[in-house]
Order: C-alpha cells, then sequence, then structure tokens
C-alpha cells in the first residue's frame, strides 16, 4: 500500500527533476552564443546545481530503496510479531475510542 504511493512519489519527484534538466540544459544551449562573464557564472551554477539535484534524487532513491528493503525483511522474518503489534495497537486504539465514546455518552446525559 504504502511501496505504491512511495514509489509514486518518486516517479513524480523524478520526473520533475528531469524535466528541470531537460530546461537548464535547453537553456544553456540556447545561450551558448552569449559570453561575458555573468552568463558563464550562470552557466556554471545552473550546471552544478542539476549536477548536485541528480546526485541528491539519486541518493534518496537508494535510501528508500534500502529501507523498504529491510521493511520487507523484517517483516518476512518476523510475521508473527508484526502481526502481533498490529493487533495490539488496533486493540489499543478501539479501547481508547471505546472509552472516548462512553465518556461523551455518559456527559449528554447529564
Amino acid at each position: 500500500m504504502y511501496n505504491g504511493a512511495i514509489n509514486s512519489s518518486l516517479t513524480d519527484l523524478r520526473n520533475d527533476l528531469q524535466a528541470v534538466a531537460r530546461d537548464a540544459e535547453a537553456l544553456l544551449r540556447a545561450t551558448a552564443n552569449v559570453t561575458g562573464e555573468k552568463i558563464e557564472e550562470v552557466r556554471a551554477r545552473t550546471q552544478e546545481t542539476v549536477r548536485r539535484a541528480y546526485d541528491h534524487l539519486y541518493e534518496r532513491n537508494q535510501q528508500v530503496r534500502r529501507f523498504a528493503s529491510t521493511t520487507d525483511t523484517y517483516i518476512r522474518d518476523n510475521s508473527w510479531t508484526a502481526i502481533g503489534v498490529a493487533v495490539g495497537v488496533g486493540l489499543l486504539i478501539g479501547l481508547i475510542a471505546s472509552n472516548v465514546s462512553s465518556t461523551t455518552r455518559d456527559r449528554s446525559e447529564y
């Protein structure tokens, strides 16, 4: 369930970043004939920013993949523990909801 949402978000982010990179590269090509100290400085900064963005995205992508793999392995190796925790959390939420509902009902009787 969450894995699909994470993959979708990463795909959207990757696509957006690639679009920005393509636009930046197109801008760099379009201004290739323009010379001057300022434009060279802007080109260099843009190229460095695009490179860093790609590097950052790649690192985050790798982290998410490692996290997903580790989580998957843990759940597969400890499935009964995970089921027990899920049941315990569900029971706790149910008890809290029941107490809140009971308290609200008792106050409305007065």
